[in-house]
């Protein structure tokens, strides 16, 4: 028989998940504070909603990269202590989500703020 759905069970799930994130990975760490920091900055910019938008979920895409690393990395190691290239190429790969993701953030905010603002530069 399949287990009940609780929506409040599966959200403490998430939330269980987000405080091991948050309490042991260090990159996670690091990415939340600059996530917040520019989320702060973004609310005072002179821009539209829309492109806010867009600037915030890219931010937050970055987080999701991670928490998706860390969980891929998680399981490679459960699997196997021993070194293994298909254990290494599966956390490279996984490391390549979070560095197309800081990148693809890094080039939105850069667009968004030239278009915006290139009467300054």
């Amino acid at each position: 028989m399949k287990p009940k759905y609780s929506f409040f069970k599966n959200a403490n799930y998430a939330l269980q998940g987000l405080k091991q994130a948050v309490k042991n990975e260090m990159s996670f760490k690091i990415e939340l504070v600059c996530v917040c920091v520019l989320s702060i900055i973004l609310i005072f910019l002179e821009i539209s909603i829309l492109e806010k938008l867009i600037m915030f979920i890219v931010l937050i895409l970055i987080l999701i990269s991670e928490l998706i690393n860390t969980a891929i990395e998680n399981v490679v190691d459960l699997i196997t202590s021993d070194y293994q290239i298909l254990a290494k190429i599966a956390k490279d790969i996984a490391s390549a989500i979070v560095f197309l993701s800081i990148n693809l953030a890094i080039i939105v905010w850069c667009v968004i703020l030239f278009y915006n603002f290139k009467q300054y530069f």
